[in-house]
């Protein structure tokens, strides 16, 4: 995300002027603005104008304007914010008072106004402006006749492609049918890889399945790269990692994303901290109950007794249109960093934010036992 002004102060009022960029630059974006903020666009509008036949005519018009959010929508597959208020900004076309929805997309600047800007929007404005953050991975999962393509950035998992082909059984006289339609299927998911990875921005192509269908499509990749002669392929290769998985579907990423192999090549992403977190509390909560908790009521103990060593929290929490609830779980985060605790935010469109948020989409793990918590009503 371009930063191309900032004037705030922590804690404060203030603006910034930013350009999303990239797909999780919106999903940054859509964290950013809350319900109260002013955010400025440009927009179009259609007008209705007199004719001096005395009819009337309606045009679309190109105008900035200005509005008080009243709620935001994320569109993920069409990488659009809608955001939806009331016009502020005195316009020809647009009374101040008005509905209007401002839309959002990558490469068109916008200016976000706060009366407060707390520590977890500065956070996500340093995470969306810091270059180096971006490390993205790529996983495709299979099995016979399935995958899904995933893109996984710091903050989202997008599924990219779906592919789907009929393959007979192995046996028999239908073994002829049976070749071609895995060779079918195999193309289908070459074409796929082409079409959708750019190794420019992937740091590594995470190939996984049940068996051995992994390594069949990895040979095929490769035999046909060397074949067609196909440059991002050839010379990406040693970008390609196997990894097991139980199935080709989704649920089974998060089993991916903890092999040893795949966590070494993106242990600085943010996508594998959060998934390495959620592991030590699961392992925590089977080893040694007292010392794992979940629920805000049982947190909010927890942190009252400074017993919090990691706190897990879903960014969806930060979006509550409540600003006393989001004013409690930011004031949770500051007092758990000043303690000397560690906090991981998970992006609810991560696979391990989706878990998290099965368990109320915060938990923690203590420093020291609380076996009484289990006393205390959720």
């Amino acid at each position: 995300m371009k930063l191309v002004r900032r004037d705030l102060e922590p804690d404060g009022p203030g603006s910034i002027k930013i350009i999303p960029e990239e797909e999780d630059d919106m999903w940054h974006a859509y964290n950013l603005i809350s319900e109260g903020d002013l955010v400025q666009a440009v927009t179009v509008r259609k007008v209705l104008r007199e004719l001096a036949s005395g009819g009337r005519d309606s045009e679309r018009v190109k105008l900035k304007l200005e509005i008080k959010v009243e709620s935001v929508d994320y569109n993920k597959e069409g990488s659009v914010l809608r955001i939806r208020g009331k016009n502020v900004l005195q316009n020809e076309h647009v009374k101040i008072g008005q509905f209007h929805t401002l839309e959002v997309e990558p490469h068109r600047p916008f200016v976000l106004r706060k009366d407060v800007w707390d520590s977890f929007s500065l956070d996500i404005l340093h995470q969306a402006c810091d270059p180096a953050a971006s490390a993205d991975l790529a996983v495709v999962l299979m099995q016979e006749g399935l995958a899904h393509m995933f893109l996984i950035g710091r903050s989202i998992t997008t599924t990219r492609s779906r592919i789907e082909t009929s393959i007979p059984r192995k046996h028999g006289p239908a073994i002829a049918g049976y070749e071609s339609a895995l060779k079918k299927f195999f193309e289908n998911v070459l074409q796929s890889v082409l079409k959708h990875i750019d190794f420019k921005v992937v740091r590594c192509l995470v190939i996984a399945s049940p068996g051995f269908t992994k390594d069949q499509f990895r040979d095929y990749l490769l035999l046909e790269a060397e074949r067609r002669s196909l440059r991002p392929i050839i010379e990406n290769k040693s970008r390609l990692v196997l990894a097991h998985s139980t199935s080709g579907y989704k649920h089974s990423l998060k089993e991916v994303l903890d092999a040893p192999a795949v966590m070494t090549l993106i242990k600085d992403t943010k996508a594998a901290q959060e998934v390495r977190a959620l592991k030590d509390f699961f392992d925590m909560l089977s080893d040694d109950t007292a010392r794992a908790c979940y629920g805000p009521r049982h947190v909010e103990v927890a942190n009252e007794r400074m017993a919090i060593q990691t706190l897990l929290i879903t960014d969806s929490l930060f979006k509550n249109a409540d600003v006393l609830a989001r004013k409690k779980y930011v004031n949770l985060v500051d007092f758990v960093k000043n303690s000397g605790g560690s906090v991981h935010i998970f992006s609810s469109m991560h696979v391990s934010g989706e878990q998290l948020a099965q368990l109320s989409g915060i938990a923690a793990i203590l420093r020291f036992p609380l076996p009484d918590l289990d006393d205390i009503e959720m």
